[in-house]
């Protein structure tokens, strides 16, 4: 799969809910770190551990977010990155956090980049713009994993962002069958975890960023140059310069826009951002040249194309 071109591959260090995609152990990860050494390819993790093998049992209301929030403790997310820090380390394999929500592990994180660990972060605007105090109970379009948590730990995430411990800022864009959310029961411990939030993320990070003093410069780097870098496609992606392809967005910062769910462009509309007013308006977007959205038009047809690295005569 390498020599095909493919960028990266993707681990969960907890159980992923889906039968096909077993977790991995550190048993597990050895052999898989002695395979990419000196590939350039990335090992990306969804770190949660629950270490002690004692998966929290849920005592209390289902259809309250604290239940669901003390079932996935910070310590979850501490010790796989304390892990994967460790192997990073040991192997000098590039590695990647997926959806950093703890921010009690970001100084653990700082340390193994300053000891050589190539190792890179992300987090997402649901742990930037949404808080634990504020979820109603029985609002399951809340729900993601690892959870949106509390106040005084979003703020720290972008201190961690300001410092750039964090590098990157992405969607984890997770729909799926409103049923499958339990909006007739409320029951934030079955219903699925994912947030659906693709079309609005650019206006979601820039809404709060920009009241945090950050600038546009900032907002390039987070969410386009260092995404770019990760996936080994900054020669051709990332930043406008002659010769890159052409994907950019043209965009109004000062303007607002409330979300609606006849603007939502996602199948599934159910999301935690309905009538939440942002900063920040796309009116079109160009991949490689080529509208791909306009602002109250009608979607063209899709034009994606695979997207694989020319390594194959490099191993």
């Amino acid at each position: 799969m390498i020599q095909a071109g493919v960028v990266g591959f993707k681990c969960f260090l907890i159980d992923s809910g889906l039968d096909e995609f077993p977790h991995v152990t550190e048993e597990d990860l050895h052999p898989v770190f002695e395979t990419l050494v000196g590939t350039g390819s990335v090992l990306l993790f969804h770190a949660e551990m629950d270490a002690c093998g004692c998966t929290r049992s849920v005592q209390s209301d289902v259809t309250q977010y604290e239940t669901f929030l003390q079932s996935r403790p910070k310590e979850w997310e501490n010790d796989a990155i304390k892990l994967v820090c460790k192997l990073c380390l040991l192997y000098k394999v590039r590695c990647h956090i997926v959806h950093l929500s703890s921010s009690e592990v970001v100084p653990l994180i700082q340390h193994a980049q300053e000891e050589g660990a190539p190792l890179t972060v992300e987090t997402c605007n649901h742990y930037l713009t949404l808080v634990s105090e504020k979820v109603p109970d029985g609002a399951t379009e809340y729900k993601c994993c690892p959870p949106i948590r509390e106040q005084v730990n979003q703020d720290l995430l972008w201190e961690a962002i300001r410092s750039d411990a964090i590098e990157m800022v992405v969607s984890d864009h997770s729909p799926c069958l409103p049923e499958m959310k339990n909006l007739d029961t409320g029951d934030f411990m079955t219903a699925w975890g994912g947030i659906s939030s693709l079309q609005f993320g650019l206006s979601l990070f820039w809404s709060e960023a920009k009241e945090r003093g950050f600038d546009v410069q900032t907002l390039v780097r987070l969410l386009c140059k260092n995404t770019a870098k990760l996936c080994q496609l900054d020669d051709r992606k990332g930043t406008l310069k002659v010769g890159k392809q052409a994907d950019f967005v043209i965009w109004d910062p000062e303007e607002k826009q409330t979300v609606e769910v006849p603007m939502i462009e996602h199948r599934h509309k159910l999301t935690p951002y309905l009538s939440r007013t942002l900063s920040g308006v796309v009116h079109r977007t160009v991949v490689r040249g080529r509208t791909v959205y306009e602002r109250n038009k009608p979607l063209p047809p899709p034009s994606g194309q695979p997207i694989l690295l020319e390594v194959a005569s490099k191993l």
